[in-house]
């Protein structure tokens, strides 16, 4: 890939550049920041049930905190291609990795997770499995791609239609990004038809049907390199590797720390996988041993090794990225930076396995992931057949369902696909609280007027 064309300030909606006292990336990052769908992540899970006594991650602070690394390791990556690629670089582009990859990089980790449904990981699954579980009544009314995007509903094609699909009574482009940060969160830059396990940049996919010239418009712009033309397959963008480090590194790590505070892993536990992950990567140990031992509060102890921890996989992160550039820029890179980093670092894979065991199939998370499974389900249930009748036989049940639905959402003139994908949209937007309100509502659950 040619390092002056993989960046362009060309934005969705095709908007002109205007000047401002801010670059088209910081342009960006604000852009994303004032969002509604970045303000609804503020009640989304991340992990652990939302609210509580302790005060946990959810996916809007978790973003937040993704996208400070993210900057950090933009940041120094700039430099490097600035330093050691200067003889093929334009002017402009020196610019660019100098001052602004750090830019890009911070505004794409801010939004790789907007597409996200409440509940984590279940929302996404019970999406999908709506599809999988009425397949007799519902495939024949969509095409062979249109029904892998329901049965593989996912939350990285979701961010790409939730940041430039055009809503109903709303402006072309959506929040009309710049393609470079569009890029730059697309880990999987394929059709659905054509994921395949085992195969990093195949393994989900990347973008819906609806969304797909879009998608090819963005491609084009930053020079991605095609593997495929049908189904469509390119390789990552070489940003990408730098924003999926800065998630791994934030939730391999800050998942531990509220699992402390929540009294899930002890003090002992804790300090211990962090303080040899430390130890593995600095030589300055007895300072940091010395400072640790001044600090009282054992909370303020994790949050320094935290801190520590997340300087070391920075760091290991710039030094993985450096050694692997040609092959990423090549798109032949077949791991993520931490998962190579992992299978060097006996500690770091320790984490991985205490983790699953201890957080991820703790009671209280399995609880959630259950409940907002069988919320997310059932809400697709009450809106999706009634959407996908004609309108001249719509019963009176089916037209006061579609009342619940705001209208940007509903597309009455669209094709089956675009009104399903109407009704996810608004669905998958929700946030834990009022999923879970809904549900109790149309459920009989909860009766009285509320506004």
């Amino acid at each position: 890939m040619n390092l002056n064309q993989i960046y362009t300030s060309q934005r969705t909606g095709n908007n002109p550049n205007t000047r401002a006292s801010r670059t088209d990336f910081q342009r960006d990052f604000d852009r994303i920041i004032f969002s509604s769908a970045f303000r609804r992540l503020q009640n989304k899970t991340q992990v652990f049930p939302l609210p509580g006594s302790v005060f946990v991650h959810n996916r809007l602070t978790h973003s937040l905190e993704v996208s400070s690394v993210g900057r950090s390791l933009g940041s120094v990556i700039g430099e490097f291609i600035a330093d050691n690629h200067k003889s093929e670089l334009t002017e402009d582009s020196k610019n660019f990795y100098n001052h602004n990859l750090g830019n890009v990089i911070a505004a794409a980790c801010l939004c790789h997770d907007v597409g996200n449904p409440a509940f984590g990981h279940s929302g996404e699954d019970a999406i999908a499995s709506y599809f999988e579980r009425n397949e007799n009544g519902l495939k024949s009314k969509f095409s062979e791609k249109e029904w892998a995007d329901l049965v593989n509903f996912e939350g990285n094609a979701n961010a790409i239609r939730v940041l430039t699909h055009q809503q109903q009574g709303k402006d072309f482009g959506g929040t009309q990004l710049t393609f470079t940060t569009l890029a730059s969160i697309a880990k999987y830059p394929c059709e659905a038809i054509a994921k395949k396990k085992g195969i990093i940049h195949r393994k989900k996919f990347g973008f819906f049907q609806n969304e797909k010239e879009t998608f090819l418009e963005i491609a084009k712009g930053v020079s991605l390199i095609k593997e495929n033309d049908e189904p469509y397959i390119f390789k990552r963008h070489p940003f990408v590797w730098l924003v999926e480090a800065a998630d791994d590194i934030c939730y391999n790590i800050i998942d531990m720390e509220d699992a402390h505070r929540l009294g899930i892993v002890s003090t002992a536990d804790c300090k211990n996988l962090f303080f040899e992950l430390v130890k593995s990567e600095t030589d300055d140990i007895e300072r940091i041993n010395s400072k640790l031992s001044s600090i009282g509060n054992e909370n303020e102890q994790i949050s320094y090794l935290r801190a520590k921890v997340i300087n070391a996989l920075i760091n290991k992160s710039v030094e993985l990225f450096k050694s692997n550039f040609i092959t990423i820029l090549e798109g032949n890179l077949d791991k993520a930076l931490l998962d190579i980093y992992k299978s060097e670092n006996k500690t770091l894979q320790d984490i991985e396995s205490f983790s699953i065991e201890k957080i991820y199939n703790h009671r209280a998370v399995v609880e959630i992931e259950n409940a907002g499974y069988n919320v997310m389900y059932e809400l697709l249930d009450h809106f999706i057949p009634s959407i996908l009748k004609a309108k001249n036989e719509r019963k009176s049940y089916d037209t006061k369902a579609l009342k619940l639905i705001p209208k940007q959402f509903v597309y009455e003139e669209g094709s089956d696909y675009q009104k399903t994908l109407g009704v996810i949209d608004f669905v998958s937007g929700m946030t834990d609280n009022y999923a879970t309100d809904l549900y109790r509502k149309i459920k009989g659950i909860d009766i009285g007027m509320t506004m």
